[in-house]
């Protein structure tokens, strides 16, 4: 029954935002799978009868502080992300510009799962596209899939992309 009721739930929020204010966040990780995502999303938005606003995102792993902010500033840890980050969304904003798609660049720091689960809702997305690099079942109940979690978290429908 509470799956039932939160099925609904996200099936009432889903079409609450279709229409002029629909989102759909777009998390990369400059994988070849996350390329894949990127093309999918360009060659639907012709469906949508308004073009959704894309907000692109990619989550940073966090390196282990410790005491290393004794030695480096928050604006140096701050700049090293996003320095670290871009050459990771390089290839999608480089086909999202292409096709004449508008977009946000969201760089986070986290957990990837839980950063891209907590971003969608944050931005009321109605969608959440991602890559699935498929590794298999065994691997991913070895060593977890970032797409799985994502399944688990999120706060409305993913579309994973093959």
């Amino acid at each position: 029954m509470a799956t039932l009721n939160a099925a609904a739930a996200m099936l009432a929020r889903t079409a609450q935002r279709m229409g002029n204010d629909m989102n759909v966040l777009l998390a990369v990780d400059g994988s070849a799978s996350s390329a894949r995502a990127v093309a999918h999303l360009i060659a639907r938005l012709d469906r949508w009868r308004e073009r959704p606003a894309v907000h692109l995102l990619y989550v940073h792993p966090p390196i282990p502080v410790g005491r290393v902010q004794e030695f480096i500033g928050h604006d140096s840890l701050e700049r090293y992300y996003r320095e670290e980050s871009l050459p990771h969304l390089a290839d999608a904003e480089r086909l999202l510009a292409d096709a004449g798609v508008a977009y946000t660049r969201h760089i986070h720091v986290g957990s990837p799962a839980e950063v891209i689960a907590r971003v969608a809702g944050e931005l009321a997305c109605s969608e959440l596209i991602l890559g699935n690099v498929g590794r298999g079942a065994l691997a991913d109940a070895v060593l977890g899939s970032v797409a799985h979690q994502v399944l688990r978290l999120a706060p409305c429908p993913v579309l994973l992309v093959k």
